[in-house]
């Protein structure tokens, strides 16, 4: 729509008499978004307007309706000096679930509500005892590069010193022992806080964590009497088995029908299968995948020079067992872990042997309180203090928070010779200056 004012005459021109005339053109646009915001655009034009048979200048005014353009910044992240670690949970105290609680009990309402109607529950693999094709080689990647990360760490102990504790489970990879008083043994009383160092092992790198290995995750489970006639092996080597690893000695039943389930209750699950009988070999492949004697396996690297290569290698493979964990957790690989100890269980269900000594043990009558696991719960860090120079003076108490922390491999890989990742930086806190000279009788 077009309005024209009254004309505006300017006295006093030398020219020709001009009538400057505003016109307002609105227009509109049908079927707007009712929930985006409108502004309102105005333009100037100059216009000439035949009136009387004479031409006179005007001033045009469009105005147009529409939704307004918001500008989103990215707030630039300033680069932080040091990341504090996850704090220590008490052992008088159970673990946080990993999903809100309210989440876990509004799944069971529905689970029952469904139940009580008597509807199937939709299961998608490989909740369903089905395996995805699509994660088979990432299982083949992730136990590939565990025997990489075996077999470097293993190598890189002939060169790197590495220290534990015989009354805690701290770990130091230095020539000499820390002087840091955080020791909680059952002497630590009488040594004052401090570590009673020795010779540390490839475990206290790479913590053994195992579980149960199971022919058919969704058969029977294992009993407190029955817990003798199943194996013992790593969980990252279960959780590739059931994720379409196929290896000879640990045989595993592969599904072509899913289960069905109504509730928490399998209505159909294909039967209950003998496990077949294994395939003995002289040289088990197991022991690849096992850190037992692995410093005896591995010999020392041939030169100085082979050092820094092992190190880099071993840390991209200690980048890819923490992907592939986390990727084939993240996409419904249920593993089950204790909410008071560290026993870990691959499978949908936790097992019923009544191994648990930790807080409250005699209310549960020794079994294990199940939850989902994390990624650190089943491929634990095992952070250590980082140690800016191995030939300097062992670390302190008094700069104790003026330290930083890194992973156990990352450290040893650091120190052999391997550049230090971006991510682990801050954490390590290398920006920070320790404090010397007279600034160091100043700390408290």
């Amino acid at each position: 729509m077009l309005q024209t004012f009254s004309a505006l005459s300017i006295s006093g021109a030398s020219c020709s008499q001009i009538d400057v005339r505003l016109g307002l053109v609105e227009t509109k646009k049908d079927n707007l978004p009712a929930l985006k915001s409108y502004s309102l655009a105005f333009q100037f034009k100059h216009t000439e307007i035949q009136k009387n048979g004479r031409t006179k200048l005007g001033i045009c005014c469009c105005s147009e309706q529409g939704p307004s353009k918001r500008r989103h910044f990215k707030k630039q992240e300033e680069p932080t000096q040091n990341v504090d670690l996850p704090p220590i949970l008490p052992k008088r105290k159970k673990k946080p679930f990993p999903m809100p609680l309210k989440t876990i009990l509004q799944n069971a309402r529905n689970d029952r509500k469904l139940a009580h109607m008597g509807i199937e529950k939709t299961l998608e693999a490989p909740k369903n005892g089905i395996l995805v094709p699509d994660l088979v080689p990432v299982a083949y990647e992730l136990l590939n590069s565990w025997t990489i990360l075996i077999k470097g760490v293993a190598q890189l102990l002939h060169v790197i010193p590495v220290h534990a504790c015989s009354e805690c489970s701290a770990v130091h990879v230095s020539k000499t022992g820390h002087d840091i008083q955080d020791c909680h043994g059952q002497t630590s009383s009488n040594r004052r806080g401090f570590h009673s160092w020795i010779k540390g092992s490839i475990n206290d790198i790479l913590i053994p964590i195992e579980s149960y290995h199971l022919y058919d995750p969704f058969g029977p489970r294992i009993r407190h009497d029955t817990r003798f006639n199943y194996d013992r092996i790593p969980a990252l080597v279960e959780l590739c088995i059931q994720a379409g690893v196929e290896l000879p000695e640990y045989p595993s039943r592969r599904r072509t029908d899913p289960i069905r389930m109504i509730g928490r209750k399998i209505i159909d699950r294909g039967g209950f299968l003998d496990e077949p009988k294994r395939q003995q070999t002289l040289n088990s492949s197991l022991m690849e995948f096992d850190t037992h004697r692995a410093f005896e396996r591995f010999p020392a690297p041939n030169s100085e020079e082979e050092v820094p290569q092992i190190a880099e290698k071993t840390l991209k493979a200690y980048d890819k067992v923490k992907w592939g964990v986390s990727k084939l957790m993240n996409k419904m690989y249920t593993v089950k872990a204790c909410g008071y100890c560290s026993e870990i269980h691959v499978g949908p269900w936790g097992h019923n042997a009544k191994l648990c000594g930790e807080f409250k043990h005699q209310w549960r009558d020794g079994k294990h309180g199940w939850q989902d696991a994390t990624v650190d719960e089943v491929f634990p860090p095992n952070y250590v203090w980082h140690v800016r120079n191995p030939d300097g003076p062992p670390l302190k108490s008094t700069f104790k928070r003026f330290y930083g922390k890194a992973p156990a491999v990352v450290e040893l890989c650091t120190q052999a010779g391997a550049k230090v990742p971006l991510k682990y930086k801050s954490m390590m806190r290398l920006d920070i200056v320790l404090p010397d000279g007279e600034e160091a009788f100043s700390v408290v």
